[in-house]
C-alpha cells in the first residue's frame, strides 16, 4: 500500500513538474522557469529567480552569465548522392523563440552590457570576458574560426572601434566573434507590406519577443524582434545567408550568455522555445512571470523642513502640470483641425510612410550644401540620419522649377512604394511641405556606378574589377526581370543608366531613380506613355518615332549599359568623333577585334568568354528592330549561363543571334 501511495505520489510531482516545462529531444518551450533546473546548465551569475526568471546578470559590475540547455542538439544531417555514393553533411533548419527583458541598475545613467543567444559546441564558455565580450569570447579567441559559435547579440553598449557597432541599441549576428556580420538598430517594421520602421528601446525594461529561424535549404537565417504586446512582424529586421553546415559540429548546444561592466544591468530570459525542423512553440503568455521594474533612486529627506517644502511644492506642481495639460490639449485640437482642414490628394493618403519636415531637416543638417550626394533633373540628392532611429537615408528634394512633373511621377509612388527586390532601391517614404517634395529612399554607401567606372575627368576612384562589372551588371538584369515580368504590374523603367546604379556597401548594384518610370498590367499592348524621356544614347530609335516606352526600351537601355561597362565609357564618348559607343563596338566586332574595345583600364584582367558574352548582348539589346531583342528574361538565362549565346559573321546593327538548342 505505501509503495503504491509513493508511485502515485511520484507521478503526481512528476506531471505537476511538467506543466510550465515541456522538452523533447528535438524541441522543448519553457513558459517560464520555475520547473526548468533539472534541464538548465548554468554558470557564472546566472540563476532561476523564485517567481521563475531566468536571470543572466544581476546589477553587479563586471561578471558573466551563461544558461545552456542541458543537452545537446544534432545539427547536422547526413544526406546521400545516390550518383556517387558519397554522403555530405547539411546544417537542419531551426526555430528560436524567447521572450527577455533588460532593467538598468540606473535609469538616469542607462546600462549595460547586454546579452546574446548563441549555439556553441560547449554549454559553458571558460575564459570569457565581460563588458563588450558578453561573455562569449576573450581578446586572444574573438574571431577564431576554431570557436564555432554562432550568436545573435542585443548590445546596450557602443563597443570598441574594433567590433565595429553602429549604435548603443542594436542587434547583430556573429559568427565565432564579436565583429557583427550584419547589425541593426533595435527596431520592427509594421504595416502589411513591412514599410515603416518602430524603435524598440531594449533597456526599457519591458518584455520583448525576438525570433530566430534558420533555413537549412536556402540557407538564411532571419531574425525579428518585437514588443510581446504587438503581432508578429511581416517582414525580419535582420536577413543573412550563410552554411551553418560548415560552421556547425554534429552536436551543438543552445543558450544564453551576457555580461556587465562598469555600466551594469539585470538581464532576465522570461519564456524560451526551441525547435529542430519546425516553427518553434508559442507561448502561453498568461503564463509567463513578470520582471521588476528599475530601480527608482530617491533621495533621503528627513527634517521638518524638507517635509514643509515638499507640502508646499506638491500641490503648486500639481497646479501647474494641469495647467501645462490643459494647455496642451487645446494645442492638439487646433493641430488636428488645421490638418484634417488641408485638402489631401488620393497618393498622400495611400503612399507609404509619410516623414515630417522637421525630421528631414535635422537629417540632413538643415539641407547643408556638404550633405548633397547627387544632382539629377529633379533636383539635389542628401545624404541623412534620421535622429529617432539612426537609421541612413538618401533625400531627394524636388525642385520647384520642375513641380509641372511632379503630378505624373507621384501618382506612381503609391505602387513604387511596394517594391521590394534586393537589387532596387527601395522608397521609404515622402514628405509634403507647401510646394516641396521630398522623398526619403535606402542611403547605398559606394555612390553611383558612372562614377566607380571612372567616366569622364574622375580619375581617383579604384577602377572597378571584370568580376565586380560582371556582377553588377546580372544584378541589374535581375532588378529589370522583377520590373518586367515578376511583380504584379509591368513597371518600365524609362531611364536605365550607369548613374542610375547605385552601389551598396559589398558592391551590389541596385538600380534607383523611378523618377520617370510608368505602370501597366501585363497583357496589356497599348502601354500609355506619349513624350519622349530619358538619356542620350540610352533611348531606343523607336521611341523617336512612336513615343511609347516598351520593356523592350528598357532592354535597349540596358544594352547600352552593358556596352559602357564592358568598354569603360560614356555611349556617346567613344574614341571617333561624331560616333556612338554601339557604332564603334560594331565595328570592331565587324573588323574581329571585338575585345578591342574593351576598357584599356582592365589591364587584359577579363574573362573573355564572358567579356566577349557581354559585348555582343550588349549589340543585340542594341538592335534596331524591338522585336528582334532578347527578352529581359532571355538576357538574365545569358548573364548567368542557362542559355549559349549564338551569332553569325553579319553581327553589328544587322545581328543575328539565336539560343543554342
Amino acid at each position: 500500500m505505501e509503495n503504491t501511495i509513493f508511485v502515485l505520489c511520484f507521478i503526481l510531482i512528476l506531471f505537476t513538474s511538467r506543466v510550465n516545462s515541456q522538452t523533447h529531444h528535438d524541441n522543448f518551450i519553457f513558459n517560464g522557469f520555475s520547473n526548468a533546473r533539472n534541464n538548465l546548465t548554468l554558470d557564472g551569475a546566472s540563476l532561476i529567480t523564485d517567481n521563475g526568471l531566468l536571470q543572466l546578470t544581476n546589477k553587479t559590475g563586471y561578471i558573466v552569465g551563461h544558461a545552456f540547455y542541458s543537452s545537446p542538439f544534432n545539427m547536422l544531417i547526413k544526406m546521400m548522392n545516390n550518383s556517387s555514393n558519397s554522403s555530405t553533411k547539411k546544417c537542419s533548419s531551426f526555430s528560436v523563440s524567447f521572450v527577455f527583458a533588460i532593467v538598468p541598475a540606473d535609469l538616469k545613467k542607462g546600462g549595460g552590457h547586454g546579452f546574446a543567444f548563441t549555439i556553441s559546441p560547449m554549454n559553458k564558455l571558460p575564459g570569457a570576458f565581460s563588458s563588450h565580450y558578453l561573455g562569449l569570447f576573450n581578446s586572444s579567441n574573438d574571431g577564431d574560426a576554431r570557436n564555432h559559435v554562432f550568436a545573435v547579440e542585443f548590445d546596450t553598449v557602443n563597443g570598441l572601434g574594433a567590433f565595429g557597432d553602429i549604435s548603443s541599441n542594436h542587434v547583430g549576428i556573429d559568427i565565432n566573434g564579436l565583429t557583427s556580420k550584419i547589425s541593426a538598430d533595435a527596431s520592427y517594421y509594421i504595416g502589411e507590406y513591412g514599410t515603416r520602421k518602430e524603435h524598440v528601446e531594449l533597456e526599457s525594461g519591458s518584455p520583448i519577443r525576438v525570433w530566430i529561424e534558420y533555413d537549412g535549404v536556402d540557407e538564411i537565417v532571419n531574425v525579428t524582434v518585437a514588443p510581446l504586446h504587438m503581432p508578429r512582424p511581416t517582414r525580419p529586421l535582420l536577413s543573412f545567408n550563410y552554411d551553418f553546415s560548415a560552421l556547425f559540429k554534429d552536436q551543438m548546444f543552445v543558450g544564453f550568455s551576457a555580461s556587465t561592466a562598469k555600466l551594469s544591468s539585470s538581464h532576465y530570459i522570461i519564456g524560451w522555445s526551441f525547435r529542430l525542423n519546425g516553427a518553434a512553440q508559442e507561448f502561453t503568455v498568461s503564463s509567463l512571470p513578470i520582471t521588476p521594474p528599475p530601480s527608482l533612486v530617491i533621495p533621503p529627506s528627513s527634517s521638518n523642513t524638507t517635509t514643509k517644502i515638499v507640502k508646499i511644492v506638491v500641490p503648486v506642481v500639481s497646479l501647474m502640470l494641469f495647467i501645462t495639460l490643459v494647455v496642451a490639449l487645446l494645442c492638439m485640437y487646433r493641430w488636428r483641425r488645421r490638418r484634417l482642414s488641408e485638402t489631401l490628394e488620393d497618393w498622400e493618403l495611400d503612399c507609404p510612410h509619410r516623414f515630417r519636415y522637421k525630421e528631414l531637416y535635422l537629417a540632413t543638417k538643415g539641407f547643408k550644401q556638404s550633405e548633397v550626394i547627387g544632382i539629377g533633373g529633379f533636383g539635389e540628392v542628401y545624404k541623412g540620419v534620421i535622429p529617432t532611429t539612426g537609421e541612413q537615408v538618401a533625400v531627394k528634394k524636388i525642385n520647384q522649377n520642375s513641380l509641372l512633373g511632379i503630378r505624373q511621377f507621384v501618382a506612381e509612388i503609391e505602387s513604387l512604394g511596394r517594391l521590394r527586390h534586393k537589387h532596387l532601391v527601395h522608397l521609404l517614404g515622402w514628405c509634403k511641405r507647401k510646394k516641396s517634395l521630398l522623398l526619403v529612399y535606402d542611403f547605398v554607401p559606394n555612390g553611383s556606378l558612372d562614377i566607380a567606372l571612372v567616366l569622364g575627368r574622375n580619375k581617383s576612384r579604384v577602377v572597378l574589377s571584370w568580376e565586380q562589372r560582371f556582377k553588377i551588371l546580372k544584378d541589374i538584369a535581375s532588378a529589370l526581370l522583377y520590373l518586367h515580368e515578376d511583380w504584379d504590374q509591368v513597371v518600365i523603367h524609362r531611364d536605365v543608366k550607369a548613374s542610375n546604379v547605385l552601389l551598396d556597401a559589398d558592391m551590389n548594384g541596385r538600380l534607383g531613380d523611378f523618377g520617370l518610370a510608368r505602370l501597366y498590367d501585363h497583357g496589356d499592348d497599348n502601354p500609355r506613355t506619349t513624350q519622349v524621356v530619358g538619356t542620350l544614347g540610352y533611348l531606343a530609335p523607336e521611341l523617336a518615332r512612336t513615343g511609347k516606352a516598351t520593356t523592350g526600351s528598357d532592354v535597349f537601355a540596358y544594352g547600352t549599359l552593358l556596352l559602357v561597362v564592358a568598354c569603360g565609357r560614356g555611349p556617346l564618348n567613344p574614341n571617333v568623333d561624331n560616333s556612338t559607343l554601339m557604332d564603334w563596338v560594331s565595328d570592331c566586332y565587324q573588323a574581329g577585334q571585338i575585345l578591342e574595345a574593351m576598357d584599356k583600364n582592365l589591364n587584359l584582367s577579363y574573362d573573355v568568354e564572358e567579356a566577349e558574352l557581354v559585348l555582343k548582348l550588349g549589340l543585340l539589346c542594341m538592335h534596331n528592330k524591338p522585336e528582334l531583342r532578347p527578352s529581359i528574361r532571355q538576357v538574365s538565362r545569358y548573364l548567368n549561363g542557362d542559355d549559349l549565346l549564338l551569332c553569325n559573321n553579319n553581327m553589328g546593327h544587322g545581328c543575328s543571334l539565336s539560343l543554342c538548342p
